[in-house]
């Protein structure tokens, strides 16, 4: 019931996954939203973030933002980082992880989508058969309606964690 809102993995930083290692497999395009993902909500892009998108492309990635944010948000972020965006993405739809991928020239079999959310970020990444890193918030302070998601996403996580302790066993 609640798998299709399954990550592929699920991490606790954006900056702890091994990204020169997805592209020794293969993965040529990254997705990132960017509240509670790459920075606190509402912050500009921290000397962490600029430094580490700049490694990102010296490594060969294609990257875009996919945001739900307004576009003034989602340019505020880029300013710096200067890559591909979508903001209004209305994630989960899939539309805009699609249109993504094609700004980057890529596909669902060598892109990544990195999101701190389940009900949005995961699951829209999952309707178009991407592979998801699914990350802890950055920032425990959010706006009420995520707050009300984030209860719900246990409940998933907690199924998620146990089907992944199934999987070990056998």
């Amino acid at each position: 019931m609640f798998k299709r809102f399954y990550p592929s993995e699920y991490v606790d930083s954006t900056y702890e996954i091994d990204f020169r290692g997805l592209y020794q497999k293969g993965y040529r395009g990254l997705l990132f939203d960017i509240d509670n993902t790459l920075v606190e909500h509402g912050a500009d892009a921290s000397e962490q973030a600029i430094h580490f998108f700049r490694e990102l492309k010296e490594i060969g990635y294609e990257v875009c933002l996919l945001s739900n944010n307004k576009i003034e948000r989602v340019e505020r972020f880029n300013n710096k980082i200067k890559v591909k965006y979508i903001h209004n993405a209305r994630k989960p739809s899939k539309k805009n992880y699609l249109k993504a991928m094609q700004l980057m020239k890529t596909d669902v079999n060598n892109t990544v989508f990195i999101g701190d959310q389940l009900f949005t970020d995961v699951f829209g990444a999952n309707r178009v058969g991407l592979r998801t890193y699914l990350v802890k918030p950055i920032d425990p302070k959010e706006e009420i309606q995520i707050v009300l998601k984030r209860y719900l996403e246990r409940v998933v996580l907690h199924y998620y964690k146990k089907s992944l302790k199934k999987k070990k066993v056998r």
